[in-house]
């Protein structure tokens, strides 16, 4: 009995135990790495192997991303198998080192890191004491654990401590030396105004080497809260207030004078508006600031821009009285002080800029100019028309368009407006002309329709119109008026050689007057040659059944202009007189033969049978 395990062992071990495992081979092991009961394999890796465990807690390394959902123990045996032998190592690392995706890891290789060797960073040296009590593997340049993602873990650390260990704050693993990534304004002084163009080395300067450190940039403990510990007092301490008193970190020159410890309020010329940012020197000549300078005029300091234009006016050449501390070019003179002059402001004159009258030219402007009339300072728009007539006649200075020249005002001239031109746009007439072809024509020689008017009927009437008698209307008053263009009642059509009787006096003129394309993409209409017969106007529907030899047919045989069905037709004068019942006959009973003629079918009159036979049935039924 003794024997029997020993007999039965190598029935169901599917062989030894690799090197590592060894001390678990044998049939009392076997609990240690299976789980008992039937069903799927299940396993106990993690309970032996703590630093994958802690691994896949964390969510570290490179196993928590090549295992699945589910229990991480059935999984081990996809890359790991044993029982093949103690020489048989139960790595299935079928990856080439060049191909590896480091991404897997949690820890992606970018910069210069992507250029190094596997060796460079799994080596023993680069595992901490802490890390190798968790590692079972005991050749330790065989694993790929136990590396930290902390720069300082396989880097010197520079700066010996003086920024903490998150060298990403300022560094990229692309180029060590670019520190652009290092925002100072997270730091406890905040670089602003030409600060931010000093060069680092300026402020943060090397430590020597002491007490056996190494030398080293230094980065904290440094003084900032005054400007002197980086910067020479120029004053050589005259002055108590701090720097920010005069000066500002934008740029040191030029001093200001805002927040001063001295105040320049209490003595005899307080500084006020543009001169408060005046700087010290450009008034105190020397470093002597107790030297008494010349304030009383504004001449003292600044040259006299008038050339003394104003020195025998009223006030003597005071600056005050047109100018302020405030804006030299803003001149106060208003509106109302003009108004004591001799040509005071009014209307749109009111708005006009200074320099528009008054010509810049340095010293040379005037301030005195010409002003009696408009053209003095305006051009002649009318090139003279008017040269006896003042500009006041039509315009006012409130404003130079529309004119004032009023319909009553027109009614003066040689052409008073009436009917539809009292509506009409003074532009419409008024426009460049010939005689005046820069300029807008306002006195016209010919005041005939046609001086204005295109002649739409192409000179039809003209020869018509001369005919007419002295004491009748004549031009285009003959058929129209000033009211509407379109209004021709007083035009008589029985003058005419086709008077207009019965349905033809509801005609529209357009339907028997066509109009013609001209050349010129106008369109004529014809009065003259208007057409007088039936055809000219209406198609012929019979299809010619009615036309004799050349001639048109005489529509009127069976129609009149009174309306257009059958109503004079006498068919006792055809070949079949209708008498007795016949002559109670509808037309279409009798004439019912149509033929296509051109396309459309035609009712054909003729022939039209006579016997009884064509229209009555023969066929008698008993």
């Amino acid at each position: 009995m003794g024997c029997a395990p020993v007999a039965a062992w190598p029935q169901f071990s599917p062989g030894s135990l690799s090197k590592a495992h060894h001390a678990l081979d044998g049939p009392t092991h076997c609990t240690s790495c299976h789980v008992g009961g039937g069903g799927e394999r299940k396993f106990r890796c993690l309970s032996c192997h703590s630093e994958i465990r802690q691994r896949l807690a964390g969510n570290r390394g490179l196993h928590p991303s090549l295992l699945q959902k589910g229990q991480p123990d059935a999984q081990c045996a996809k890359c790991h198998s044993d029982h093949n032998g103690e020489d048989f190592v139960p790595i299935r690392w079928d990856v080439s080192l060049d191909e590896f995706d480091h991404r897997k890891t949690g820890y992606p290789l970018d910069g210069g890191h992507a250029r190094l060797k596997c060796t460079q960073c799994h080596n023993p040296e680069g595992i901490t004491p802490a890390a190798r009590r968790g590692i079972l593997m005991k050749d330790l340049k065989r694993t790929y654990l136990g590396l930290s993602q902390d720069c300082s873990s396989c880097h010197k650390d520079e700066h010996q401590g003086q920024v903490g260990s998150a060298c990403e704050r300022c560094h990229i693993t692309a180029n060590w030396k670019d520190v652009t990534r290092f925002n100072h304004a997270t730091s406890k002084y905040r670089l602003t105004g030409a600060h931010e163009r000093t060069p680092c080395q300026k402020c943060h300067f090397e430590v020597p080497a002491k007490d056996g450190a190494k030398a080293h940039v230094k980065y904290v403990g440094i003084a900032f809260a005054q400007c002197a510990p980086c910067h020479q007092d120029t004053h050589h301490g005259a002055f108590a207030a701090p720097c920010s008193a005069c000066h500002t970190d934008i740029a040191w020159k030029p001093a200001r004078n805002t927040n001063s410890a001295f105040d320049h309020s209490r003595t005899k010329f307080p500084l006020l508006a543009k001169h408060a940012g005046v700087a010290c020197d450009k008034c105190h000549k020397t470093s002597d600031f107790k030297a008494p300078v010349a304030h009383d005029l504004c001449g003292a300091c600044h040259k006299d821009v008038h050339n003394g234009q104003f020195l025998t006016s009223a006030g003597g050449g005071d600056c005050a009285r047109c100018h302020t501390a405030d804006s030299w070019k803003q001149s106060t003179y208003t509106v109302a002080a003009h108004a004591k002059t001799a040509y005071p402001l009014t209307g749109r004159h009111a708005a006009v800029p200074c320099a528009s009258c008054h010509k810049p030219a340095g010293a040379a402007t005037k301030y005195r100019v010409p002003y009696q009339f408009c053209t003095d300072c305006h051009r002649d728009p009318h090139e003279a028309q008017f040269a006896n007539a003042p500009c006041e006649n039509c315009h006012t200075v409130d404003r130079f368009s529309p004119a004032k020249f009023t319909l009553t005002a027109h009614a003066k001239t040689r052409f008073p407006l009436t009917g539809a031109h009292v509506a009409v746009a003074c532009s419409d007439c008024h426009t460049k002309r010939p005689e005046h072809p820069t300029t807008i024509a306002y006195k016209f020689g010919d005041l005939s329709c046609e001086a204005c008017h295109q002649d739409p009927h192409g000179g039809q009437f003209r020869a018509g119109l001369a005919a007419k008698s002295s004491a009748a209307p004549t031009g285009c008053a003959s058929c129209h008026n000033l009211e509407t263009w379109r209004d021709i009642a007083k035009f008589d059509h029985s003058t005419t050689r086709f008077p207009l009787t019965a349905g033809h006096r509801g005609v529209a003129c357009d339907l028997c007057h066509k109009a013609t394309p001209l050349s010129s993409g106008l369109r004529r209409v014809m009065f003259r040659d208007a057409p007088t017969t039936c055809a000219g106007c209406h198609e012929d529907i019979h299809a010619g059944q009615f036309k004799i030899a050349t001639q048109q047919p005489e529509c009127a045989v069976c129609h009149n202009n009174t309306k257009w069905r059958v109503a004079d037709f006498d068919h006792s004068k055809t070949a079949f007189p209708l008498d007795g019942a016949h002559a109670k006959v509808a037309c279409r009973d009798c004439h019912k033969n149509k033929r296509e003629v051109n396309g459309r079918p035609v009712l054909m009159y003729k022939p039209t049978p006579k016997d009884c036979a064509s229209c009555h049935a023969t066929t008698v039924h008993k």
